[in-house]
């Protein structure tokens, strides 16, 4: 099974959403970073790309038919090479709102790592993309306005690459319409749907702490 859509939006820019949107569409299953969470085992093909081997791409998303968020929107254009046919879905959001959620949620787990009481395999996803993948991508993460810029030249390199007739930008508060549209499939009667808030995504590392 060869990738349909390629995710290309960082994390916190609305990914949980689109996956689970993905899903009532039809475009499921979609390789989201929840998946690495809760099976780590995934982990080693992606230590082979952060270590600079060749990887299969086919293998890394074995069995998906769609992909977003990290780690994935960090290697979109290795992606895109992999699978030529794939149409590409590029959340976004302003750029001040994604650095406030991003601050929160991924930059705090970011910083605060090592002192998390996080099961050995976790804590092994946690680090090795902080060090080797999407740290790298961002630069500075801790840096508001480091982050920002890379945000913003992602934003750009995706416009600027990507054909027109295969990328859609989309902000999930346009809901069904757009995507649908984009898709060519009929927009569902279910409500679209909402996920991901802060609560959710410390969950995965048993719950936000208190950071001095």
């Amino acid at each position: 099974m060869a990738l349909e859509i390629v995710g290309s939006g960082f994390g916190r820019t609305g990914t949980m959403t689109t996956k689970d949107a993905l899903g009532i569409l039809g475009f499921g299953p979609t390789h989201h970073m929840v998946e690495i969470l809760e099976d780590p085992s995934q982990i080693g093909l992606w230590k082979h790309h952060m270590a600079g081997q060749p990887v299969d791409w086919s293998a890394v998303f074995k069995g998906y038919r769609s992909q977003v968020d990290f780690p994935g929107a960090a290697v979109w254009q290795d992606l895109l090479t992999a699978f030529p046919d794939a149409r590409v879905i590029h959340t976004e959001r302003p750029e001040d709102a994604w650095w406030a959620s991003f601050n929160k949620t991924i930059g705090k787990v970011f910083r605060l790592a090592e002192t998390l009481p996080l099961p050995d395999p976790i804590m092994d996803v946690t680090v090795s993309f902080r060090d080797g993948l999407i740290g790298p991508l961002l630069g500075d993460y801790r840096d508001r306005e480091t982050a920002i810029a890379a945000y913003r030249a992602n934003n750009a390199r995706v416009r600027k690459v990507v054909p027109p007739d295969r990328l859609l930008v989309f902000d999930v508060a346009q809901g069904w319409k757009p995507l649908c549209a984009f898709l060519d499939v009929p927009v569902p009667d279910t409500p679209f749907p909402h996920h991901n808030v802060r609560g959710e995504f410390w969950d995965h590392f048993g719950g936000e702490p208190d950071e001095a």
